[in-house]
């Protein structure tokens, strides 16, 4: 594939556009850790929302999808599409929760909700385990996709392109800080959305394809358009195909599984613009846009593309004959998409290019920022300089994101396709959701419950890779690992120490999380003749019933666009009423979903250190 002079002044254009906005912010970014990580907190929701959702759209994201859908069809896309259950949840329950605690880091949280020793080891910890070890994984695999995008579409080996990968998003992210990330976050997710959607039409335009209406009725996509799995228990393989792609992710995964960007209860860089956000209406806002992008606006244009692959190139053969340079065992389905691209006139190139740039700088200057907010503000902060001044902290959050990046870029030369990693992730963090759900709602939960739930995850999770019977379906191991970690961390939270009183009480007051998991604590505080609010009960029930009906309008969408695609319109106008409906109800009890004390930021509690 040759780039031409238009190409290229796109991209140098690009990239121009990033560094200026990242020097015209840095000054502002260095004066605090919390102008670093939170930008001040007082970003309005859209630039928070477009950020979230361009976060997202990493570069391994299309690849991803493109694997799901040459595998197991659209219906494969459950696997992740799932993910909006607890999505809205975070929505409509948790993120007022989030801005009213008025911490830095989702970490932090720790300290807030929990005390003595056992909550300092546990957030110390954390800021090592997720901020380092979790955060490298996630970074490889996004590198890994750039790593085959930099060869199909530049003719760079995987170490070129890891280098000048890795340099550029390093200088950017240590640059701006957070408000960097966030302003060009706006640009590079319109340029990645022009470019996805720009892709999928030169795709249909292909000979080979003649358009969408030929392309649904071809026969290498015939079986694959579906956007529910067959509901066929006729044979073992049906039976596994419906409980992997729908049965597990609708009924068990979306509850019990971290995930970065779909966190139980919100947290990781989701959480970090939540506390970034003006008050809690704009932290709300956000996750919504959120939520609504990434699930409704931004999933066909990929699809499209992974569909028309199937078309040019049938199976993983075609691709090597395609690509004989590219090592046999990093040729998967995610080559397919890289491949796709090869077909676009000069001009869309250059700017398809540069949105994929965007997508893995988006995404790998977000984790660079958020996983050195751990190692400064919850780790070298907290236990190493307490004492260090801002202008220490900043630097240590430059450094730190230098360092993770060069790990990062090293592991991704050793992983082979986008969908190993994302099933690595799953693994890891089975059974340990449910925890960070009711954490917030139950009294009970103590520190020892997230140690136990984290040290026992990961052990299935080492079980599950190398242990596990090679016969034993993914679906399963996924079960098995929920499971055991789950049983794990209630028995620990009921026969280890209940938290401190007074803590519990601080917390109870700060956020107001209400619930019926609250009562002895509300009962014990009134009888002690310190009352504690119960203004937060009031409106756990209608946000989970928003949470439903936003399920219902963007699914809607989501399937509505799909059978507009596909010519089915009488379907394809039924949906959009439903996602109309469901936006008007939720459009009604916005003031009521937003209702809260919106006058003045969170401010930082007092955390006693042990």
């Amino acid at each position: 594939m040759q780039l031409d002079f238009i190409d290229w002044s796109i991209i140098f254009g690009f990239f121009a556009i990033s560094l200026v906005i990242g020097a015209v912010v840095s000054r502002q970014a260095g004066k605090s850790s919390a102008d670093f990580f939170l930008s001040g907190r007082n970003m309005p929701w859209w630039l928070l929302g477009f950020s979230m959702v361009a976060t997202t759209f990493a570069a391994d994201t299309p690849g991803l999808v493109t694997n799901i859908v040459r595998e197991n069809g659209v219906a494969g896309n459950w696997v992740w599409w799932a993910f909006l259950l607890t999505g809205m949840l975070t929505v409509f329950v948790y993120a007022k929760l989030w801005r009213r605690s008025g911490i830095t880091t989702d970490l932090e949280f720790y300290e807030l909700r929990y005390s003595g020793k056992p909550a300092a080891f546990l957030r110390g910890f954390r800021a090592l385990y997720l901020g380092v070890f979790f955060n490298i994984i996630i970074m490889a695999n996004v590198s890994l996709a750039a790593i085959k995008i930099g060869h199909v579409m530049l003719g760079l080996d995987p170490a070129e392109t890891i280098v000048i990968a890795a340099t550029v998003a390093v200088i950017f992210s240590a640059m701006g800080g957070l408000k960097g990330v966030l302003l060009t976050d706006f640009l590079l997710f319109i340029i990645a959305m022009v470019g996805s959607i720009g892709a999928a039409i030169v795709a249909l335009q292909q000979a080979d394809i003649g358009g969408m209406a030929k392309l649904i009725t071809h026969p290498n996509v015939q079986d694959k358009m579906a956007m529910l799995p067959p509901f066929d228990l006729s044979t073992d393989a049906s039976r596994d195909l419906l409980i992997t792609l729908l049965v597990i992710p609708l009924s068990v995964q979306w509850w019990s599984v971290w995930y970065p960007g779909a966190e139980p209860g919100g947290g990781g860089y989701i959480a970090q613009r939540m506390l970034a956000a003006k008050d809690e209406k704009h932290a709300i806002g956000a996750t919504l846009f959120f939520n609504v992008a990434h699930y409704a606006l931004r999933p066909w244009p990929w699809i499209i593309v992974a569909l028309a692959s199937l078309v040019v190139f049938p199976d993983n053969a075609s691709l090597q004959v395609a690509y004989p340079d590219m090592p046999a065992d990093q040729v998967k389905g995610d080559l397919a998409y890289p491949a796709m691209l090869a077909f676009l006139p000069h001009g869309l190139l250059g700017l398809v290019v540069a949105s994929l740039i965007a997508a893995f700088m988006s995404t790998i200057s977000t984790h660079l920022n958020w996983g050195s907010s751990y190692i400064v503000n919850d780790f070298y902060q907290r236990f190493v300089r307490p004492d260090a001044g801002q202008k220490e902290l900043v630097r240590v959050g430059r450094i730190s994101t230098v360092l993770m990046m060069v790990f990062a870029g090293i592991l991704a030369l050793f992983l082979r396709d986008a969908y190993q990693g994302f099933e690595i992730l799953l693994q890891i963090g089975a059974g340990t959701g449910l925890l960070f759900i009711l954490r917030w709602f139950w009294w009970r939960i103590n520190p020892y419950s997230e140690i136990v739930a984290m040290v026992v995850s990961f052990v299935v999770a080492l079980w599950a890779a190398f242990a596990a019977p090679e016969e034993m379906p993914s679906w399963l191991k996924l079960i098995a690992g929920v499971g055991i970690t789950t049983v794990a961390w209630v028995v620990a939270t009921l026969v280890t120490p209940a938290d401190d009183e007074e803590k519990l009480r601080s917390f109870y007051r700060l956020v107001h999380p209400g619930g019926w998991g609250w009562k002895r604590v509300l009962d014990k505080a009134a009888a002690d003749g310190v009352p504690l609010p119960t203004d937060g009960n009031s409106h756990i029930g209608l946000g989970v019933a928003c949470m439903l009906v936003g399920c219902v309008g963007v699914y809607s969408a989501l399937f509505a666009t799909g059978y507009f695609l596909y010519g089915q319109t009488t379907n394809a106008i039924i949906l959009t009423v439903v996602a109309v409906v469901a936006a008007g109800f939720l459009a009604t009890m916005w003031s009521k979903i937003t209702a809260g004390d919106n006058s003045t930021p969170g401010q930082k509690p007092n955390i006693v250190e042990d």
